[in-house]
């Protein structure tokens, strides 16, 4: 079982979600990312290089960017955004990856 944590960033940017999607996003990180957060999913796949994360979770719209620390076991989320076509926002600004 994995740790899950949150960069102070991330936090941020879940506070320009309404309560009901910051229930959806926090409830599947729990469910998806608790015990194999390195397993590729049809949702789930690592990225690129990027200054971001290394993974990403997709939540319908939202994405979830973390990194994972297997050796302490911990899911470190560091951003947390939404999706439309190929334009990701974070915070209500177009961010690139």
């Amino acid at each position: 079982m994995f740790e899950i944590e949150f960069s102070d960033d991330a936090i941020i940017d879940l506070q320009w979600f309404k309560k009901h999607e910051r229930s959806i996003i926090l409830d599947s990180i729990e469910s998806n990312l608790r015990y194999e957060p390195m397993v590729e999913t049809r949702n789930r796949k690592r990225l690129r290089p990027n200054q971001t994360a290394e993974w990403e979770l997709r939540i319908g719209k939202y994405c979830v960017f973390y990194d994972v620390e297997t050796v302490i076991r911990i899911v470190s989320i560091e951003a947390v955004g939404s999706k439309s076509g190929n334009t990701l926002r974070v915070r209500g600004k177009e961010k690139e990856l």
